[in-house]
C-alpha cells in the first residue's frame, strides 16, 4: 500500500486514493484496493486530500474512495469540502460507509459523490463499484437499444401505477396480486417487474416474504451510474416468475430520489420487462408527476368513505392546477357494496357523481383472507384461490396479458 507521504513519489502513476480519518480502521478496504489497483493507489487524510488536489499529480486520479464510520460525525464539513473539490476536478467519488444513516449518505451523494458501498465490504462490491465508476453515464434514450442487444422485444413495456387515496385502502394488496396474476397468466405470460416506490412504509417485501437489502439503497442513490446488470442484480425473484424491487431496509427521506432518478428506473424496467407495476406512496411527491407521465394507466385506489372522497378531490384539483393528464387516472373502489346492497350502491353512485368520475373497477371485500395471505408473505392465489377479490384482479390481469400479446404480435 502506498502511504500518504509517498503518494507523489510512486513510480507507478497514482490512479486512486483512499481518504479517511485513518485507513487502518478499514482493513478490508486496504486489501481490496491492493487487489484492484496493486501499487497504483495511495491513502490520504481529509486535510491531506485538500492539499493534494492542488498538486498536478491529482489530475491523473480516476477516483477517490472516502471511507467513513459513525466516528466521523465531526468531520462532515471537511468531508463535504473534499467531495465538492474532487467533483470540481472531474474526479469520481466513491463512498465507503459503515453505520452512517441514510440522511447523511443522501446529503453526501447529492453533493457530488458518485457511488456508495457499505462497509464491511461484501465480496466483489468494490470491484463492481469501480467498474460502474469507469462507465459513462447511462442515457435513458439508449435503454431501448440495450433491450434489443439482449434479444428482447423492441417495444417498451406497459406501466401500471397504483396510488392509495387513503391509508389502508388496499393499494399494495392490489399491486402485488395484479403483478403476480399477470406473471402467472399461462405459459406465455408477460415478463413482469414490480417496483415498490413507497420509500418509508413500503410493504411489498412483507407481502411476498422477500428480504430488504442494501442493494436497493445503492440503486436509488446512484441511478446515474445504473446499467442493466446493476438494475437486474438489485431485483429479487418471487417464485421464479415475478421480479421485484423492494423498498430499502431503512426508512428513507421522500426526496432521496428525484424525478430524473425515477425516470431512469422506470425506463430501465420498461426496457427489460413487458409489464411494470408500481406501488406508489400515498403522499404526493415531486416525482409523482414523473410516474403519472410514464404510466399507461394510473390506478387511484379508494373506499366508500369521506376521507377517500376528499382526498380524491384534492388530487384532482392538484392535477388540474399543474395541467397534468387526468385521463390516465383510473378510479378503483375497493370493498365495494355487495350485489344485494342497494343502499351501498346508491352511495357509490352519488360519490362518483359528486367527484365527476367513474369507477373503472369495483372490487369486493377480500375478507380476512387478504390479511392472512399478506401476513404469510404469499399472493392470494396461493392462500385463497376462490377469493372474490382475487377473481376480479385475475380478470384484469388476464386482460392486460392478452393486450401485451396482441401488441407483441402487431409489432412482429
Amino acid at each position: 500500500m502506498a502511504s500518504s507521504n509517498a503518494v507523489s513519489k510512486q513510480l507507478a502513476p497514482i490512479r486512486a486514493c483512499t481518504v479517511s480519518r485513518d485507513v487502518q480502521n478499514f482493513d478490508l478496504l486496504i486489501e481490496d484496493m491492493e487487489v484492484e489497483l496493486g501499487e497504483s493507489w495511495g491513502d490520504l487524510t481529509f486535510a491531506g486530500a485538500m492539499k493534494y488536489f492542488d498538486q498536478p499529480d491529482a489530475r491523473s486520479l480516476e477516483f477517490i474512495a472516502i471511507a467513513l464510520d459513525d466516528d466521523d460525525a465531526d468531520n462532515m464539513a471537511l468531508v463535504e469540502a473534499v467531495i465538492q473539490r474532487a467533483s470540481s476536478l472531474g474526479i469520481r467519488v466513491l463512498l465507503i460507509a459503515e453505520e452512517l444513516g441514510p440522511i447523511v449518505l443522501h446529503r453526501l451523494l447529492r453533493m457530488g459523490a458518485s457511488d456508495f458501498v457499505p462497509y464491511p465490504l461484501p465480496e466483489g462490491a468494490l470491484h463492481d463499484a469501480i467498474q460502474r465508476l469507469r462507465q459513462p453515464m447511462i442515457d435513458p434514450s439508449m435503454l431501448q437499444n440495450q433491450r434489443q442487444s439482449v434479444g428482447s422485444s423492441t417495444n417498451y413495456g406497459t406501466v401500471y401505477a397504483v396510488h392509495p387515496l387513503a391509508g389502508g385502502v388496499g393499494a399494495t394488496t392490489f399491486a402485488v396480486n395484479l403483478a403476480w396474476e399477470i406473471a402467472s397468466a399461462g405459459k406465455s405470460a408477460p415478463s413482469v417487474c414490480l417496483l415498490d416506490f413507497d420509500l418509508q412504509t413500503g410493504s411489498v417485501s412483507t407481502y411476498l416474504d422477500l428480504a430488504r437489502t442494501e442493494k436497493v439503497y445503492e440503486l436509488l442513490s446512484n441511478t446515474a451510474v445504473m446499467d442493466r446488470d446493476f438494475f437486474m442484480n438489485t431485483l429479487q425473484t418471487f417464485n421464479d416468475k415475478l421480479k421485484v424491487l423492494t423498498a430499502a431496509a431503512d426508512m428513507l427521506p421522500l426526496d432521496l430520489i428525484t424525478p430524473d432518478d425515477i425516470e431512469r428506473i422506470v425506463n430501465m424496467a420498461r426496457a427489460n420487462f413487458d409489464v411494470v407495476v408500481i406501488d406508489m406512496p400515498g403522499t404526493v411527491v415531486q416525482w409523482t408527476e414523473t410516474v403519472l407521465n410514464e404510466a399507461d394507466c394510473y390506478y387511484a385506489m379508494m373506499e366508500l368513505d369521506m376521507r377517500s372522497a376528499q382526498n380524491a378531490l384534492r388530487l384532482i384539483r392538484a392535477l388540474k392546477a399543474e395541467d397534468l393528464p387526468l385521463s390516465k387516472l383510473h378510479y378503483v373502489l375497493n370493498r365495494s357494496p355487495k350485489f344485494t346492497d342497494l343502499s351501498g350502491k346508491a352511495r357509490a353512485k352519488r360519490m362518483a357523481e359528486s367527484l365527476d368520475i367513474e369507477f373503472e373497477l369495483m372490487l369486493p371485500d377480500g375478507t380476512a383472507q387478504v390479511t392472512h395471505a399478506n401476513d404469510h408473505g404469499l399472493p392470494l392465489a396461493e392462500i385463497a384461490p376462490k377469493n372474490p377479490l382475487l377473481k376480479d384482479i385475475r380478470k384484469l390481469a388476464q386482460q392486460i396479458a392478452a393486450d401485451v400479446k396482441t401488441e407483441a404480435r402487431a409489432a412482429a
